[in-house]
């Protein structure tokens, strides 16, 4: 008896086209933009007015927690910012005690590598969202760098527990004006998702049904079932990550429930897209934007969809060792890459490797190409702040106040860019991070742009080539467990369709499940398919799982009633 060896996926052609193109920026954008300034701006005025800027590297590491967890509803952004504000502490205290320990730079970088492994696997397993691990590795890296003695590490770390708790009170105060902002934000993305795949649905119906025609020519063009699925997955998606914003929410509050049922509105589009009113669905995404009420959606089954979502919520999330699992080759990528970038740096005597360091830890994404075109937009960013900086040295140079305000100014920059791409932001983060250095005394800009350049190109190299080396084979099999999820996702909802009674809330639940199952398969899928060296995705079996997922999901819509509820309303 033979044994075939499963086929790998050869390296694939990197791309280059769109990985510098510029998107629409965040509808959110200005949040981070303003909270990072706010929460860095108080401590380093302070400083500066007490003529003690060399110690804002500390304040630093507590003011830059402010950038995260701004799409979190409010009481789960208090829990999530705490554990960044915790995690920065903790990471900070281990950079500060081995500086004080020891001045060698290759223990140094060794750690670093670590750290930055460490952050890059707790970050994606968490799912803490932009700007991940980078920040983390920004702070700690430098910290490292950074000459110590140990009786100096409890003051330095009350500092940037000082400015962690302020970025803690920047993040949650928007919480007093607008209490329901992020889920009234994460369910209008969901509608005007849904009203998207429902126009498009209607759009490319005749010519996927000509596609899809005995007598058509086998080299057609997919393109119209293909946009069709890519908005399909967008919108579902989108539902799921209202669900998810929802479901982390403490008190059912009655604009919360009322969420829940516009959510259920967005679901139906996906189910039953031919039957939906896209402009009614924009509009009550339009009336969640403001501050006014939530719109009331009436609904038949309204009883059944809240124990749906008690049931939800009460078969909690998996533990977290099982998340971080999966990420194990990702982390063995980091600590790799990032401990050959800093030596090589060392090796060529630039005398900041923590740069390398941290330009390899800003590469790695859930792939290989991804990774790639990370890196093209972080050179690329960095190189054009190189300028920048050389433009806006002389002024920056005028004075400790105008430093502040400089980097001030590029922080804001760098948070109202790079939502519409990497590279954008980078232009503003490399000025910035050029500054910071000089908080303790003007520095040659010359010498700083050198070792800055050659760190970036150092970092992209060695880090791209350490992701190629780590081949990541657990690819394949997050891809089985995803099919085998769904598809158990998708008997027991079947099983619950044929029920003559389903129990209270049952099918609701059964449905929802299926529909992050389905989510998280097409997540997998796309990060499996930029994988170099491992089985080749079996493409045809997740479309095929794909597809008798959502026609369940419809098929569960149409049980509920929900599918003729919404085309008497249309």
């Amino acid at each position: 008896m033979s044994s075939a060896a499963p086929s790998l996926t050869p390296a694939r052609r990197l791309p280059l086209a769109g990985v510098l193109r510029v998107g629409r920026p965040s509808d959110i954008w200005f949040k981070p933009a303003l909270s990072v300034v706010v929460a860095v701006g108080v401590p380093n005025v302070t400083l500066l007015a007490l003529g003690r800027l060399d110690l804002a590297m500390y304040t630093m590491a507590g003011s830059l927690c402010a950038l995260y967890a701004h799409n979190l509803p409010y009481a789960a952004r208090a829990r999530a910012l705490a554990w960044v504000v915790l995690g920065m502490l903790a990471a900070v205290a281990v950079a500060l005690v081995t500086a004080s320990l020891t001045s060698s730079a290759v223990i140094l970088v060794a750690v670093g590598a670590l750290l930055a492994a460490a952050q890059k696997a707790l970050c994606d397993a968490t799912r803490i969202g932009p700007p991940g691990p980078v920040i983390f590795a920004f702070i700690s890296s430098a910290a490292l760098f950074t000459p110590q003695t140990l009786g100096q590490v409890p003051a330095h770390l009350a500092l940037a527990a000082a400015a962690g708790a302020w970025a803690w009170l920047v993040g949650m105060a928007p919480g007093l004006v607008r209490p329901h902002g992020p889920e009234r934000r994460a369910t209008a993305r969901a509608l005007n998702a849904g009203a998207a795949y429902a126009e498009m649905y209607v759009e490319t119906s005749a010519a996927v049904s000509a596609e899809a025609s005995p007598t058509a020519s086998p080299t057609a063009s997919s393109s119209p079932s293909h946009g069709r699925e890519r908005a399909r997955a967008a919108a579902a998606a989108s539902a799921h990550a209202a669900w998810q914003s929802l479901l982390a929410t403490g008190a059912r509050s009655e604009p919360r429930r009322a969420l829940e049922r516009l959510v259920v509105r967005a679901e139906v589009a996906l189910a039953a897209p031919a039957d939906t009113d896209p402009g009614r669905l924009r509009s009550w995404a339009r009336d969640l934007r403001g501050t006014g009420p939530v719109p009331s959606v009436d609904l038949a089954s309204a009883a059944d969809e809240l124990l749906g979502v008690e049931a939800e919520r009460a078969a909690g999330r998996r533990p977290l060792a099982d998340r971080l699992g999966p990420l194990l080759p990702l982390a063995l990528r980091t600590a790799l890459g990032c401990a050959l970038a800093g030596y090589v740096s060392l090796a060529l005597g630039v005398g900041r490797p923590y740069w390398a360091l941290v330009t390899a830890a800003s590469l790695y994404q859930a792939n290989v190409t991804l990774t790639w075109s990370r890196g093209v937009q972080r050179v690329v960013g960095n190189l054009v702040g190189v300028l920048l900086f050389a433009a806006v040295a002389p002024l920056a140079h005028l004075g400790p106040a105008a430093l502040v305000l400089c980097c001030l100014a590029f922080n804001f920059g760098a948070e109202a860019l790079i939502s519409r791409n990497y590279w954008l932001g980078s232009i503003c983060v490399t000025p910035m991070a050029l500054l910071i250095t000089e908080f303790t005394g003007f520095q040659r800009p010359g010498e700083l742009m050198t070792d800055r350049i050659v760190d970036t190109v150092v970092g992209a190299l060695v880090g791209f080539a350490a992701a190629v080396a780590v081949t990541n084979r657990r690819a394949g099999d997050r891809i089985e467990n995803a099919l085998d999820t769904v598809e158990r996702a998708r008997e027991h909802a079947a099983r619950l369709i044929a029920a003559e009674r389903p129990g209270p809330g049952a099918l609701e639940a059964s449905r929802r499940r299926l529909a992050a199952a389905l989510v998280e398969l097409r997540a997998t899928a796309d990060a499996a398919a930029g994988e170099w060296w491992q089985r080749a995705v079996p493409e045809e079996r997740v479309l095929l799982a794909e597809r008798t997922g959502h026609r369940t999901l419809a098929t569960a819509v149409r049980r509920q009633g929900l599918h003729a509820l919404e085309g008497t309303r249309a």
